[in-house]
């Protein structure tokens, strides 16, 4: 469990709120916990997103498989649950 203190959907106004609903788009209504971490602030987690989308779907050698094993790797070595 995080100590940041975390704004919670439900609280969310201005910029987050807009972020928020571009994580959660119109199927989900939940944020995880590993981004709600930056709530505090809403351009840090917009940029957050972006860096996450092109590592994650951007051009590369990596097949997204293996990009997904990588990010599940750095986790198990930094006690992180993934």
């Amino acid at each position: 469990m995080s100590w940041i203190k975390m704004i919670d959907e439900n609280e969310a106004n201005g910029r987050l709120k807009e972020v928020y609903k571009k994580i959660t788009g119109p199927k989900k209504s939940k944020v995880a916990n590993v981004l709600k971490v930056q709530s505090l602030n809403a351009k840090i987690l917009d940029a957050h997103l972006g860096l996450y989308k092109s590592i994650m779907y951007g051009k590369s050698n990596l097949t997204r498989r293996q990009r997904e094993m990588a990010a599940v790797i750095v986790s198990k070595a930094n006690e992180c649950h993934y």
